[in-house]
């Protein structure tokens, strides 16, 4: 198995009790050096685990050393800072580990975005006031597309009308939607639609699940991260080096 887990924000007893137990047994971590606190690595890996930092790395060079642990029945974790969900590159990852038939766990963590609040002593959301919060980057080197993912809280009994709103927003009525029951619980329950079809799909759940669409859903799409690319420099990998 390998498991893709959040380090979170930075401060080493923000990760996750799952994600700090499967550090402490991995025989391979491969991590994200220029983000995740090294302190985590040194806190919890064992002294003869296999460590590899990924900034230096290509997606290929990832990819081989996941494959090798998982062709040698090593416990492998790929460490990510904050939560691998937000701008994680994990879906090519995950691509190629389907591709390939291995099992694979996404563990999530504690996100810079809620550690921000924390810091500041405040929520983003106020009752009647503000309830929406928009997660997105200025565009650099990596251009910013107009697409956008869409999560909705408090909504799961009002199902048919969220989708309806999508589309009148200009949502195509075949986006890919879920609905995502419990998430993490013993019973947790995935339904997964497009906006036309979630709303009979969902009939009877009214609380404590989440409504998301959009193209991150499409398992078809392959577009990935040039984070990894072999030909992409940047501060920490020099992109001559590995042609």
């Amino acid at each position: 198995m390998i498991y893709f887990i959040g380090a979170g924000p930075g401060a080493v007893d923000l990760i996750t009790v799952r994600g700090a137990e499967l550090l402490r047994r991995a025989g391979i971590i491969v991590y994200a050096g220029s983000l995740v606190n090294p302190e985590l690595v040194r806190k919890y890996a064992r002294e003869d685990c296999e460590l590899h930092d990924s900034s230096r790395m290509t997606l290929g060079e990832i990819l081989a050393v996941l494959t090798d642990g998982h062709e040698r029945g090593v416990l492998t974790v790929r460490l990510h800072s904050g939560d691998p969900a937000l701008y994680g590159a994990i879906r090519e990852q995950i691509s190629a580990l389907r591709e390939r038939a291995i099992p694979f766990e996404v563990v999530p963590g504690v996100s810079s975005l809620f550690a921000a609040s924390a810091a500041l002593g405040t929520e983003y959301t106020i009752p009647g006031q503000v309830q929406t919060l928009i997660i997105s980057r200025v565009e650099g080197r990596t251009p910013s597309p107009e697409s956008a993912s869409v999560a909705l809280f408090l909504s799961a009994g009002m199902t048919a009308k969220a989708c309806a709103e999508l589309i009148a927003r200009g949502y195509a009525p075949g986006t890919p939607a879920a609905l995502v029951y419990r998430a993490s619980w013993p019973d947790e329950w995935v339904i997964l639609g497009t906006l036309e079809t979630l709303p009979g799909l969902t009939e009877g759940i009214t609380k404590t699940a989440i409504i998301l669409a959009g193209d991150f859903l499409n398992d078809n799409i392959r577009a990935a991260s040039r984070l990894y690319d072999k030909d992409f420099s940047h501060e920490y990998r020099n992109s001559c080096l590995h042609e």
